[in-house]
C-alpha cells in the first residue's frame, strides 16, 4: 500500500472527497435538516479555510515548501503560530471544510466521508510527512510530535 503514500495532493483529494459526498447525499432517505442549517455549515466551512489559511501563512512566513509531496524538501521545521496547537491546521481546515459541506449536503450518507478522509490522510499523507520530517528535523521534530497533536 506504500504506492499510495504522497500520490494525491490533498487538494484533489478534498476535491474527489466532496464530490464523493455530493454524489452519496442524492439517497433521499438519509437526509436531514436542522434550524439555521446553511449558517452552521458556511461557519464550518469557513472556519476550515482560515485554519488551512494559517497553516499557508506559517509556512510562507518559514520560508519552507507548501508541497504536500515533497516533505523531504522542507527546509525548516515550522511550530509557530498555528502549528503550536495542531500540527497538521491545512488538513485540519480541509476536514472542516469537508465538514461544512456535508453539514451543507445534509445527508447522513455523505457524513461517511469524513472519516474515510481522515484515515486516508493520516495513513498516505501524514505518516509518510511526518518520516521524512523526523529524518531531516530528527529530535527537533520527535520533541514536537510529542507535544503538539496530530489534528487537534
Amino acid at each position: 500500500m506504500r504506492g499510495l503514500e504522497l500520490k494525491v495532493p490533498p487538494v484533489a483529494l478534498v476535491l474527489i472527497v466532496g464530490g464523493l459526498m455530493w454524489f452519496a447525499a442524492s439517497a433521499p432517505r438519509f437526509r436531514f435538516q436542522y434550524p439555521f442549517q446553511p449558517i452552521i455549515a458556511g461557519a464550518f466551512a469557513l472556519a476550515g479555510a482560515v485554519v488551512s489559511l494559517l497553516g499557508v501563512v506559517e509556512f510562507r512566513r518559514a520560508k519552507t515548501t507548501v508541497n504536500p509531496t515533497k516533505p523531504a524538501s522542507s527546509s525548516s521545521l515550522v511550530a509557530a503560530g498555528i502549528y503550536k496547537w495542531t500540527r497538521n491546521p491545512m488538513y485540519l481546515g480541509f476536514l472542516l471544510i469537508l465538514g461544512g459541506w456535508a453539514l451543507w449536503l445534509g445527508n447522513f450518507a455523505s457524513l461517511i466521508f469524513l472519516p474515510a478522509f481522515v484515515y486516508y490522510m493520516n495513513r498516505f499523507q501524514i505518516a509518510p510527512e511526518e518520516r521524512a520530517l523526523a529524518s531531516i528535523f530528527g529530535e527537533n521534530f520527535r520533541r514536537y510530535q510529542s507535544e503538539v497533536r496530530r489534528w487537534i
